[in-house]
């Protein structure tokens, strides 16, 4: 996500013509390019990369050809996303629902948001802006840049472990300030990893099958 602004009036500093904008005619400009130049990197120092190696869950933000947005979440033992150098990341999809909407984005448009978010101890937050690719397990395998426990988790039958991988490469990287973001207690809890069983998943909680939809078909297989 190349979001480096060649426009005269935005100095050549990072971010969308939109933002620049904004910050002008908000009065905010100087203390945006102050950011900038003390809080915004183009790759993962050395701080961040064991941030990032502590962190457990993972908020992503993908959007289609069309620029049509979808959030995610995703979460695994502390570490889960890989940083394989300062410029890339590296994390399992596991089995979900089967709509596969963030990897349908990734499929058609490659930019990606993620936001790492310490809620247990240091309250604070990582940006990591860049663009993301697919990666199958097949592929993977014979990879000599991955990490012997990734190597064990692709592995794993596909029915309990990854079904394939998303690669990230970084182009920003920026704190989230911790004066928002609230500090919490992590309690047990088993976690059913690609279980289809409803008890385990949530089962209707927002009682969304009993409400009308405009595409509501009845899916018949293929002979």
């Amino acid at each position: 996500m190349d979001r480096t602004c060649d426009s005269s009036p935005n100095g050549g500093f990072p971010g969308s013509v939109g933002e620049h904008r904004l910050q002008r005619l908000s009065g905010n400009h100087k203390r945006a390019r102050a950011f900038y130049n003390k809080q915004m990197l183009d790759h993962l120092n050395p701080l961040m990369c064991d941030f990032i190696s502590r962190q457990g869950m993972l908020f992503m933000s993908t959007a289609d050809s069309r620029g049509e947005c979808d959030c995610s979440f995703r979460y695994g033992p502390p570490g889960f996303v890989q940083v394989l150098d300062e410029k890339t990341l590296f994390y399992p999809e596991l089995r979900g629902n089967g709509v596969m909407a963030s990897l349908g984005n990734i499929s058609e448009n490659p930019h990606i948001g993620m936001l790492f978010v310490d809620f247990f101890e240091s309250t604070v937050g990582l940006h990591v802006n860049g663009k993301a690719s697919i990666a199958e397990n097949d592929v993977q395998s014979g990879n000599p840049e991955l990490s012997e426990e990734i190597l064990k988790q692709i592995a794993i039958d596909r029915e309990r472990g990854p079904g394939r991988w998303v690669v990230i490469e970084v182009e920003e990287a920026y704190i989230h300030c911790a004066k928002h973001i609230p500090l919490l207690k992590k309690l047990d809890k088993e976690i059913y990893w690609g279980t289809d069983n409803g008890i385990h998943k949530g089962g209707d909680y927002f009682k969304a099958k009993v409400s009308p939809r405009p595409w509501s078909v009845v899916y018949k297989e293929p002979k």
